[in-house]
């Protein structure tokens, strides 16, 4: 079974910086795309960001221009670099991975890691 590890969460202060990791157990490039959601308190899971295996990447508006999605094939790693980190952003980060075909979309789960923007 595909296994995907979410580590790098913590607590940060307003304005801070934080950069998340997502290891999975599989190539990287054998998923139609990877990704990032998060779920605050009190809210539904929403999308932050993903990218393609052909190096599309899309994000929230809410994140566009402070968050950037990377990945290192080599050590089948996606990566979220997080700046300018808001209260907001609060939530509880789970990598994601999907594998496309022509019925459905089939989705795979990390354990997900907290992130607390607090002063």
């Amino acid at each position: 079974q595909v296994q995907l590890v979410e580590s790098g969460g913590a607590l940060v202060q307003p304005g801070g910086s934080l950069t998340l990791s997502c290891a999975a157990s599989e190539n990287i490039f054998s998923f139609s795309a990877m990704g990032w959601y998060r779920q605050g308190p009190g809210k539904e899971r929403e999308s932050v960001a993903a990218i393609t295996g052909a190096g599309h990447a899309n994000y929230a508006d809410s994140v566009r221009g402070r968050f950037t999605i990377s990945r290192d094939g080599a050590k089948n790693t996606v990566y979220l670099q997080m700046n300018l980190l808001k209260p907001e952003d609060t939530a509880v980060y789970y990598c994601n991975a999907k594998q496309i075909t022509t019925l459905r979309t089939y989705d795979f789960w990390g354990q997900g890691t907290q992130v607390t923007v607090s002063s």
